[in-house]
């Protein structure tokens, strides 16, 4: 499977490392009052969705960047692929 890299350009996958879902970027605040019940969730909740999927991918053989990338689980068809720190830039401006 070839990542395209925002940077970088065409890189293979095995230069990366998967996480998981992109909502791992919404940490829950530690301060609130559910905050023990949001970290669990948080920790061990994940959907297994077939079809499209936003994932989060570690380019740890490379410049060490986040990357979201938006993958098809059935087919591993690559839609889109781009920088967390945008996403997560863009998630705080819509909150």
């Amino acid at each position: 499977m070839i990542i395209n890299h925002p940077i970088l350009g065409p890189r293979d996958a095995a230069e990366f490392t998967y996480l998981g879902d992109v909502s791992l970027l919404d940490r829950p605040d530690w301060q609130s009052a559910n905050a023990p019940q949001e970290f669990h969730d948080y920790m061990y909740l994940r959907n297994n969705p077939a079809g499209q999927h936003r994932e989060l991918w570690y380019h740890e053989l490379g410049d060490r960047s986040w990357l979201v990338v938006t993958r098809n689980t059935l087919t591993h068809e690559i839609s889109k692929v781009e920088l967390a720190s945008d996403v997560a830039r863009a998630r705080g401006n819509s909150k």
